[in-house]
């Protein structure tokens, strides 16, 4: 076998190891190894696992190695080191949804997510600090330490799913799938300066995750490429409706549209912008241009005055499970402070609340249903800022006054849940603090092969995702 370093490893996207792998040049154990090692090193300092499961993953890459040579390859994904955030069951795994609560609770059986990664050979090295039970977008827990972002350490990962995406930006591992309720896999894939998939809601199950808001969770892939995430995708998706086009990563660079409407918001999206990010996602819709998209103004004329009142019912829906489970408000001295304050909040909701939400939810669909009848792609930044640091509680808005840092990194990433949308974050850009910027691209229901066609289209004309950061 030919030698590689251990970052040399590390960094490998899933497609090229895969063909590694296939050409018997380096083995599975060889990239749990590389991973493993770069997990030791850093999650101390970093935060990205709450669990470890070196001894496993070791074990089990002997196995797929000698299923390999016995011509028994599943797919693109075996013998791929993966991690999985700590709200998707494992059987016989400690699952605590970053709780204290769920410190101790080890399932008897699996997720649908967890299932489909071991059918497809994949190797879990572990499960990912996330912010506790999903209810937060920093990645900061006071239970078990806040994740910190590997581009800056005394910056924030965004959440939730922040530990997945320290994991995957940092080279300890190749893939995740987080959860994403309001933006929780593509504000810590923007802030990180990954790949991070919202597919449309009920694509992939989420059977045997710990729930947040049940008819605004997604699960989806974190990885360090468009490709990659389309390989995770096609392993975890669930059937497409008749008529509609699953994606398959080994034709995107094939069906890259040669000609493609991408459509910039009037409203909304571009208002409040940090003068860097604004910066960076306008020099990312001329880059478009050059690849042949006409970019056109669109309107969502509703949004604005619709979005709040829409995402009651997330909050609703989350003091309504933990209630149904016992955990509050009779354990409530057992949560952090902030979810504890959400928790309360959404207790004291009435159903006229609730059933308020339901109408403009729709409003906002038909709103960008009637856009994407004129355009393919909706573009817009992920978040309106760079991350924050550590800690920090208010953010000043460009012309705004201050604001809680969790309304602003949330503003722009909630419409895809509240109408169930595809959206994807791809890097595009760096500030002058060297901080990664994400660019937000949201498609019609069931699009996921347009909508990453076109990513990728944008990621091969730069080179931001081969940026890695320096952990040292």
């Amino acid at each position: 076998m030919t030698s590689h370093s251990e970052s040399e490893l590390a960094y490998l996207s899933i497609e090229q190891a895969g063909r590694l792998l296939r050409r018997r040049e380096i083995s599975p154990l060889d990239l749990v190894n590389a991973s493993l090692a770069r997990i030791e090193r850093w999650n101390p300092s970093h935060y990205a696992f709450l669990t470890v499961l070196a001894d496993e993953a070791r074990k089990q890459a002997r196995l797929t190695e000698r299923e390999i040579r016995r011509g028994g390859a599943r797919g693109p994904l075996h013998g791929i080191p993966i991690s999985l955030k700590d709200n998707f069951w494992t059987r016989g795994i400690r699952t605590t949804a970053g709780s204290k609560i769920l410190a101790d609770f080890v399932p008897d059986s699996d997720s649908d997510v967890a299932r489909l990664l071991a059918s497809a050979g994949a190797i879990l090295l572990g499960k990912t600090n996330m912010h506790e039970f999903a209810y937060g977008i920093t990645g900061e827990n006071p239970h078990y330490g806040s994740s910190r972002n590997p581009w800056a350490r005394e910056r924030i990962p965004g959440g939730s799913s922040g530990g997945s995406a320290v994991a995957v930006g940092s080279g300890m591992g190749f893939a995740s799938v987080g959860t994403d309720t309001g933006g929780s896999i593509r504000i810590p894939s923007a802030l990180c300066g990954i790949v991070g998939l919202k597919p449309t809601f009920g694509l992939i199950s989420t059977a045997g995750v710990v729930p947040l808001g049940t008819t605004f969770d997604h699960a989806g892939p974190i990885a360090r490429s468009v490709a990659d995430a389309c390989i995770l995708l096609e392993a975890i998706a669930g059937k497409y409706p008749r008529g509609e086009a699953p994606p398959d990563h080994r034709k995107l660079r094939k069906n890259r549209p040669r000609r493609f409407r991408i459509g910039v918001p009037k409203e909304f999206f571009f208002e409040r912008l940090d003068g860097e990010v604004r910066r960076l996602v306008e020099a990312a819709a001329k880059k478009f241009e050059s690849l042949g998209a006409r970019v056109e103004e669109v309107s969502l004329p509703r949004l604005t005055g619709a979005i709040d009142q829409a995402t009651y019912a997330v909050v609703a829906e989350a003091s309504a499970y933990h209630e149904s489970q016992g955990y509050y408000p009779a354990r409530a001295a057992e949560y952090g402070d902030d979810v504890r304050g959400h928790l309360e909040w959404g207790h004291k909701l009435l159903a006229v609340d609730y059933l308020g939400a339901l109408p403009r939810r729709r409003e906002i669909a038909d709103d960008f249903e009637a856009a994407f009848e004129d355009v393919d792609i909706i573009l817009a930044p992920t978040s309106p800022i760079p991350a924050p640091r550590i800690g920090e509680k208010e953010v000043h808005p460009p012309g705004e006054r201050e604001t809680t840092v969790r309304a602003e990194l949330l503003r722009l990433t909630r419409p895809a849940n509240v109408t169930g949308f595809p959206a994807i974050s791809i890097p595009c850009g760096f500030t002058r603090e060297g901080l990664p910027v994400g660019l937000q691209l949201l498609g019609p229901r069931w699009g996921e092969a347009r909508l990453l066609a076109v990513a990728l289209a944008y990621e091969e004309a730069t080179e931001w995702h081969e940026r890695h950061p320096d952990l040292s």
